[in-house]
């Protein structure tokens, strides 16, 4: 193949996109005698107009995976799927869009819904087309597509008939904005400024109760003051009521052991609901139900005068009429931790709701101990999952009241409530839409449909099996998959929710390994958002630097660690890839007359030539383990030294003579440095070609794809390494005789001569034996004479 002058980035990836298209290089094989390596790729939300740089980080760095396991003999199974049901599809449309759901109908809603998500699919296939991603198109699948609903739904039908769902109806996480319950793993603590109130209330003795809280809006939804039984502030009080402020009502006034005497003033305030407290002492004492908010965060009729107002401004109004009627005792500025909703950051109220939910309380020790049975990476990320569960407090609730999602596989029968379930061969079904097949077994015949549709983590949770789907085609089994790539701050969702799935449907777990990344950040460590200005369109930098370069930088994170995005990274990326284009062509003009038949050097091989092979198999053997732990950016930097400073800075300038010149070292000796080139380049090749898949390619082409037969270096085998080329004592020589020649470099540049300027005598003093590099070394320094000595330092003596 003819060599091109210069390397053209965009042409060349434009090129080998088609090719590999083409040549169908990325397809899964079915009924391959190859063992499986299967990915369980994190299917992203459909809800994003441009990606900045940090989506593309993230799946490139287990991309590098995908095309390393390829190489090492694997019929890798990576597929694409798009998280297009669910509440962050809602949010996107509605905000893109201007629409509340609440003031539009549910099939208009859904349509919009379905029109951005087909949209955002084709944004996320052009930049994964773009970055050269091995990904089998063909195994594309959607969250809100009939065979994602059909294997969420029979999750359902399972979990019910292993006993692992409840439909309750009691207070839950509830978010205003959204407008809908939320799970614990969806919430997000941030430090918000507030008022500590010191508040009057009344008792009929007379003595004021001070009551100290930071949401004095719910004050009309108190229905009982607490304090410790052993509190003997509070003891003549036992069975007697208090007034509350502003509102006069009276609640009772009740002892428990949970209240902490040591905080505020040792009485708690009980509402309906403030928090979990609030809901644990309303059920376990029977307490009167007063919810003072509407669904969407306005007061109700039961805040009196402030009904209409949004919580916040009531807090504001209720405070300044406490002040008026001299009920506050004293005040203070705090800074707090407020639950959140992270899809919006509204703060979370509860609401009574009927839902569904999956007991996981009841066995989170089962639960923690499956930690052990995966491989995690790093395996500090395992402290996470375990902290996760050892700190629940909370079933996982997985109804949600809105549009876009997975609907419930239920009907109720209206007369006696019984739930109603469809067989599985009939799935998927839309009780919204289709009536139920049947009567109700106490004779009914009158069913309504369950409106609310499922968590989407209940259906993402699901991604092992829906990618199960083709295991008949396999005729091997396929759970659990080989690998789990995903980011750290979806270990409590993602992560958890598919182990629990696996456990609680198959007593196994969802995968092998699990890979867990970090995200892509600002040159500041802040996350990229286009409000704050910081965006980076990850397409914008492919174009400008080339795909190579973008993979270049997304292989500098350790992994586990966020990497702020510096632009600087991408361009030492972008000189790597003209530095392999340039040296490449370098070697390969010297590799013209080499047969390619010749697999193995006969003869007697010269000394740099059996350092370079050295140190290139210590660099296999270590940058295979680095890649078999996942740590792909330690490989990288460890080819990127060999190929900088071993290769090109050293061995290249130390036998350009022997190749130049053959006459004058024999032909022998070009042999020798022919083969060790080989062998060299050809293994930087494929050590880089997971990273920088385009220029390796490229370079592959040229006469090794010919020579090993090959249609691809990404179909190519992964160099192995040979313990017996590996040789310290060379090593230690072949260095030495590299400090030689960087001190002759440098005494040439002070002198201001030019580096082919000729020297009359080079003395070198060292300890080790550097006689057999003295042929190549003499022609590097243009030496006439070279002379050893024996001594325990280097030391380098020039004459001119």
């Amino acid at each position: 193949m003819e060599i091109p002058k210069r390397y053209a980035p965009a042409e060349s990836e434009k090129k080998w996109i088609a090719y590999w298209e083409d040549k169908k290089v990325n397809k899964f094989i079915l009924k391959s005698q190859k063992p499986v390596y299967s990915i369980d790729t994190p299917p992203p939300y459909a809800s994003a107009d441009h990606l900045h740089v940090g989506h593309g980080m993230h799946y490139s760095q287990f991309e590098f995976i995908a095309r390393y396991k390829k190489m090492r003999g694997f019929n890798v199974f990576f597929p694409m799927g798009y998280d297009d049901n669910g509440l962050p599809t809602e949010r996107y449309v509605e905000k893109k869009h201007k629409v509340d759901k609440s003031k539009i109908t549910r099939k208009d809603f859904i349509k919009l819904c379905l029109e951005e998500t087909e949209k955002t699919g084709k944004t996320y296939h052009d930049l994964f087309s773009d970055l050269g991603f091995s990904i089998d198109w063909d195994l594309l699948y959607h969250t809100i597509g009939d065979r994602a609903m059909k294997t969420s739904q029979r999750s359902f039908l399972t979990l019910f008939k292993n006993k692992r769902l409840e439909h309750i109806d009691q207070p839950t996480m509830w978010c205003t904005t959204c407008q809908t319950t939320i799970a614990q793993a969806e919430l997000s603590n941030v430090d918000l400024k507030s008022h500590f109130s010191d508040i009057k209330f009344g008792s009929v003795d007379g003595q004021d109760l001070i009551i100290s809280t930071t949401r004095p809006e719910m004050i009309p939804a108190c229905v009982a003051l607490f304090h410790h039984p052993d509190d003997k502030r509070y003891s003549k009080l036992k069975g007697k009521t208090a007034k509350v402020p502003l509102f006069n009502y009276e609640v009772p006034i009740l002892s428990d052991e949970s209240v902490d005497l040591e905080k505020g003033t040792g009485l708690m305030m009980v509402c309906t609901f403030g928090d979990k407290e609030d809901v644990e002492k309303w059920k376990k004492y029977e307490l009167p139900m007063r919810v003072v908010f509407t669904e969407n965060g306005y007061m109700n009729e039961l805040a009196g005068k402030y009904a209409g107002m949004k919580s916040k401004d009531a807090r504001k109004e209720i405070l300044q009429d406490l002040k008026h009627a001299e009920l506050i005792v004293a005040q203070k500025d705090i800074v707090h931790a407020v639950n959140v909703h992270e899809r919006c950051d509204t703060e979370i109220e509860f609401m009574k709701k009927k839902q569904w939910q999956i007991k996981v309380l009841d066995m989170k020790e089962e639960l923690m101990k499956l930690a052990d049975d995966i491989n995690w990476y790093p395996e500090h990320m395992k402290v996470r999952y375990v902290h996760w569960v050892k700190n629940l407090q909370w079933n996982w609730g997985i109804s949600r009241q809105r549009y876009y999602g997975v609907p419930f596989p239920v009907w109720y029968c209206e007369e006696c409530g019984e739930v109603l379930l469809p067989a599985e061969k009939d799935l998927p079904v839309d009780p919204r839409e289709e009536t139920y097949k049947g009567k109700c077994k106490c004779g009914s015949q009158k069913i309504i449909p369950e409106m609310d549709v499922m968590d989407t983590w209940m259906t993402s949770s699901n991604t092992p099996d829906i990618n199960a789907a083709w295991k008949k085609e396999l005729g091997a089994e396929f759970l659990p998959m080989s690998l789990r790539p995903q980011a750290h701050d979806i270990i409590r969702t993602w992560a958890f929710y598919t182990i629990v799935k696996s456990y609680f449907e198959r007593e196994d777990i969802p995968w092998k390994d699990i890979m867990i990344s970090g995200h892509g950040q600002d040159p500041l460590g802040q996350k990229m958002s286009k409000s704050k200005g910081n965006f980076v369109v990850a397409q914008d930098m492919i174009k400008k630097y080339s795909a190579d370069a973008f993979r270049f930088w997304a292989a500098t994170a350790t992994l586990g660690e966020d990497l702020p995005f510096q632009e600087k990274d991408l361009v030492t990326g972008q000189k790597l890839v003209t530095k392999l284009f340039n040296a490449s062509k370098f070697a390969l003009m010297h590799l013209e007359d080499q047969d390619p038949k010749e697999q193995a050097f006969v003869g007697k091989m010269e000394a740099f030539d059996e350092w370079l092979l050295s140190k290139l198999n210590t660099l296999i053997r270590d940058a295979t383990a680095y890649f078999d732990k996942y740590e792909y950016s330690r490989s990288r930097h460890m080819t990127d030294n060999f190929f900088w400073l071993t290769l090109c800075d050293n061995y290249l300038e130390l036998v350009k003579d022997r190749f130049y010149n053959p006459e004058a070292r024999g032909l022998t000796a070009r042999k020798s440095g022919q083969f060790a080139l080989r062998e060299a380049l050809g293994a930087v090749l494929k050590l880089y070609a997971p990273i920088m898949p385009f220029i390796t390619e490229e370079i592959y082409s040229w006469k090794f794809a010919g020579e090993e037969e090959k249609d691809s270096i990404h179909n190519s085998d992964w160099p192995t390494f040979d313990e017996g080329l590996i040789k310290p004592e060379i090593e230690k020589s072949g260095d030495c005789a590299v400090a030689v020649l960087a001190e002759v470099r440098k005494y040439k540049s002070q002198e201001q001569l030019s580096m082919k300027a000729e020297l009359s005598k080079v003395t070198i003093t060292s300890k080790e034996d550097i006689s057999g590099f003295l042929g190549d070394l003499k022609a590097a320094t243009s030496a006439k004479e070279i002379e050893l000595k024996k001594g325990d330092e280097l030391k380098v003596e020039i004459k001119k």
